[in-house]
């Protein structure tokens, strides 16, 4: 896996994967459990991204915000 996300982007993930991590864990006894999962995955998705500075969509797309040596 190279990496392929700038640190402004890992940055903006992790910090959107931790509202959404918080949001699931206050909303997990709700009745909108249903979406207190889907956050809960979207936000762990988004905070491993952050973390590794891969992601498999920009991949996919040939996307990269990161500066690389040549």
């Amino acid at each position: 896996m190279k990496q392929n996300a700038g640190t402004i982007d890992r940055i903006i993930r992790i910090i959107i994967g931790a509202a959404l991590l918080y949001y699931a864990w206050m909303s997990w006894g709700d009745a909108g459990s249903t979406l207190a999962w889907i956050a809960a995955i979207a936000g762990a998705v988004a905070v491993f991204t952050g973390l590794s500075g891969w992601c498999a969509l920009y991949t996919i797309f040939g996307i990269k915000t990161c500066k690389t040596k040549e």
